[in-house]
């Protein structure tokens, strides 16, 4: 049996800012954007090429056995691109404030790209959920 990772629940405090800022300045796609139950709106979005989605959830009960996250307190999720440079240059296009490309070097992050699987840059949303983008030698489905 394969367990798929399809969708990140991502917490934030305004519903609509948050989908502004992932469909407009980091370019992922709305699949969803819904009130699934009275006062329960669901918005769900993918990143370009991504099989993982995520979901921005208002009015919605903590699931049994979990616990609530306050906004802002999402970090470490990472996106692969494999063109570092021109993924940054598209999301400072779209008025993103992103981090320099940098890598890990002997001494601890350094700026610029590293060798392979060793170029990274972040950047938050508005709530300050923090995102990482690594360079890939090449697209998932050819590793």
């Amino acid at each position: 049996m394969n367990w798929t990772l399809e969708v990140v629940t991502v917490p934030v405090t305004d519903l609509d800012r948050a989908k502004e800022f992932y469909a407009d300045k980091a370019g992922f796609t709305v699949d969803l954007d819904s009130e699934v139950a009275p006062g329960v709106r669901v918005i769900q979005l993918t990143p370009p090429g991504s099989r993982c989605s995520i979901a921005m959830l208002q009015g919605m009960p903590a699931a049994p056995g979990t616990k609530a996250m306050a906004p802002g307190t999402l970090q470490g999720l990472q996106l692969c691109v494999t063109d570092i440079e021109a993924a940054r240059a598209e999301l400072v296009a779209r008025g993103v404030d992103v981090s320099p490309v940098r890598h890990i070097g002997a001494t601890g992050w350094a700026d610029g790209k590293g060798e392979t699987w060793n170029s990274f840059m972040s950047f938050e949303d508005p709530d300050g959920n923090g995102w990482t983008v690594q360079e890939a030698p090449s697209e998932l489905s050819q590793r």
